[in-house]
């Protein structure tokens, strides 16, 4: 008897046009994760050091306003503002290829984001972010996690 073989999933093709309410300007919560993930990629200091001067060159070259970037082994976390005539997938893009290059990270083809809503609170994303390393078990609560890079850190305001 012949068994029907297994099909893998398709993986869905995510839509990083711009929404309406996106076209003014917006604050997005994107995730990119590395392509293997469960292996520490980049919570390593030369590889975390490449992504965050990235990171800063896109501030200070106005591609985006970074609220806050924070590292896991295996993917990242960021709040990141841009202009509305922008979009976010060619921002995204060209940061993982700068990456990939100078870092020599393996991204996943796509990313994760989510549009903040005017009901929804930038402080709270901030907290959610931040927890990110407790809730994994990578720091106990009241630690630090160094793997974070935030506005008052490129504005000199960091400790």
């Amino acid at each position: 008897m012949s068994y029907p073989q297994p099909t893998k999933p398709v993986r869905k093709h995510l839509d990083h046009t711009t929404h309406f309410a996106g076209r003014f300007g917006a604050i997005y919560f994107v995730t990119i994760c590395c392509d293997r993930r469960g292996v520490n990629q980049l919570c390593r200091e030369p590889i975390a050091s490449a992504i965050f001067e990235s990171a800063r060159r896109y501030h200070t070259t106005r591609r985006w306003y970074l609220s806050l970037l924070l590292l896991m082994p295996d993917h990242l976390h960021m709040l990141v503002g841009i202009e509305g005539e922008d979009f976010l997938s060619n921002i995204i893009r060209d940061f993982k290829r700068a990456t990939a290059r100078f870092a020599g990270v393996n991204w996943q083809r796509n990313f994760f984001d989510h549009r903040l809503r005017h009901d929804e609170s930038l402080r709270e994303k901030e907290d959610y972010i931040r927890e990110n390393p407790i809730r994994a078990g990578l720091i106990a609560r009241g630690e630090k996690w160094r793997f974070v890079l935030a506005l008052e850190d490129l504005e000199g305001r960091g400790d």
